[in-house]
């Protein structure tokens, strides 16, 4: 149907653009999915979208901007039936919801390790901004666990600043292992190592003393 003056505008309907840009977006994470960061291009999501290289170009000038764009949108799908679990279940169920979702689809968590190393690099202009999403994870964590002390849930001796620390390199290495340790059973390993984890945190926090010489 040809839009006339008489017909009415709808403003639920997403526009033109705003339905190519998504289109952009899901064709970058199709890539995703079978390439390496470092293989996948404009050129690459043009293809998948089957749209001129330059109709890419022009909705997305930056290559960091699509990237972005496609993690936030990855992300958020992957997070929507997860967030819940904070509140419900407390934090260790929530990131055992994650490494559920991870084990179903594991092209999002290999994607952001690639980016560790942007993030990690100086000058590089996507740093800041994958650094800083980096950052509100952590104080994600570091909120729920504050909120499982005061509910009971984890025990008083749990320094929620220092849990967070534990429990996401927790999540992250068994995530990067999972990686290249294909037969590994990424599920149970996390509810192995989890449980030997809240096992330290019922405890009264220590120093730690290195004698090297015994």
């Amino acid at each position: 149907m040809i839009e006339t003056p008489d017909t009415p505008h709808d403003p639920a309907r997403p526009s033109h653009d705003t339905e190519t840009r998504v289109r952009i977006v899901r064709a970058v994470i199709t890539a995703f999915r079978t390439r390496a960061f470092h293989e996948t291009s404009s050129a690459v999501v043009a293809e998948i979208a089957d749209l001129p290289v330059d109709t890419v170009e022009r909705h997305f000038p930056r290559w960091d901007g699509l990237v972005m764009a496609a993690v936030d949108r990855w992300n958020a799908e992957r997070m929507e039936p997860v967030i819940p679990l904070m509140q419900s279940h407390g934090t260790v169920r929530f990131l055992r919801g994650i490494v559920e979702q991870n084990v179903l689809d594991p092209s999002l968590m290999r994607l952001l390790t690639s980016l560790l190393n942007v993030a990690a690099t100086p000058g590089h202009p996507m740093a800041p901004t994958l650094r800083h999403e980096w950052q509100k994870f952590h104080a994600l964590v570091l909120r729920g666990l504050v909120q499982d002390v005061a509910l009971g849930r984890e025990p008083a001796t749990m320094q929620p600043e220092r849990g967070a620390e534990q429990l996401i390199a927790l999540y992250e290495g068994l995530q990067m292992q999972s990686m290249v340790r294909p037969r590994m059973d990424l599920l149970a390993s996390y509810d192995r190592a989890v449980t030997r984890l809240r096992a330290g945190w019922s405890q009264a926090y220590a120093e730690q003393v290195w004698d090297l010489d015994h």
